[in-house]
């Protein structure tokens, strides 16, 4: 659900992962958002999608659950944790997360973001 509130506020998301999933594939077209899998690099990958869009990386969020996420995390300027991420990426974190990956975090977000937008009701 958090997911589709900000996609519906006109957010750009992105999915990106290392494996390859067709759950992931699914639910990332169910969702109506953009996915790059087996992607070794998530970096390098942030950067072009970003750069394709137009969005200047110190205004990108990305959240991040293991040390493989710290290149993308460093590059923009919302870096965030899920609460069960690895002590790294915590330490890097801007925000942490009290949920966990999977387990209610980007919802725990998405109610974050849509709260600080003054003059709006989303619930």
């Amino acid at each position: 659900m958090g997911i589709e509130l900000l996609r519906n506020l006109g957010y750009p998301l992105l999915i990106i992962s290392k494996e390859k999933n067709p759950v992931v594939t699914q639910r990332a077209e169910k969702l109506k958002i953009d996915v790059i899998q087996g992607c070794e690099d998530k970096a390098s990958a942030l950067h072009g999608w970003a750069r394709d869009l137009g969005i200047p990386l110190d205004r990108i969020a990305y959240v991040g659950n293991d040390i493989n996420d710290l290149p993308p995390m460093r590059q923009v300027g919302w870096p965030i944790a899920v609460s069960d991420a690895h002590p790294k990426v915590l330490s890097e974190a801007r925000i942490c997360l009290t949920r966990p990956g999977g387990n209610g975090a980007l919802r725990e977000l998405a109610d974050m973001i849509i709260n600080s937008t003054k003059g709006h009701d989303y619930e």
